[in-house]
């Protein structure tokens, strides 16, 4: 998380971990099922059933989209340093050809007609 956030958003991510973690384990997927199937043999309404599920499912889903955001904002800052570091590595290299430094930059198709020639028209791609 952001040291940015504010206090109740982190305590909101918090407990929102905490919650998709416990309903992720399988016990807790066993004792869903035991108090549905307890819930119909007591014969209470089964549109209140049916409401408090969707309610939870929804929920749930929420919880693990934004836990899914989080690891891609994560996963991009990681890729950010990499290419970061990879790109001081050719120009620290003698033998290894500058132009490659930013080739992320360019389309896939680029990059393989690149990888095939063995050159590469950086600055063209880019102008």
């Amino acid at each position: 998380m952001a040291d940015d956030q504010s206090r109740p958003r982190k305590l909101g991510c918090y407990i929102s971990e905490k919650v998709a973690e416990f309903s992720a384990h399988p016990f807790a997927q066993l004792g869903f099922i035991a108090i549905c199937v307890a819930w119909l043999a007591t014969g209470w309404g089964v549109a209140i059933l049916t409401a408090a599920l969707s309610i939870m499912a929804i929920t749930l889903t929420q919880m693990v989209l934004n836990r899914q955001e989080e690891r891609e904002r994560d996963a991009h800052r990681r890729d950010v340093a990499l290419h970061a570091k990879l790109d001081e590595l050719l120009f620290a290299s003698r033998r290894a050809r500058d132009e490659l430094a930013g080739i992320e930059e360019l389309e896939e198709e680029q990059i393989k007609a690149v990888k095939e020639r063995g050159a590469l028209p950086l600055r063209a791609a880019r102008g």
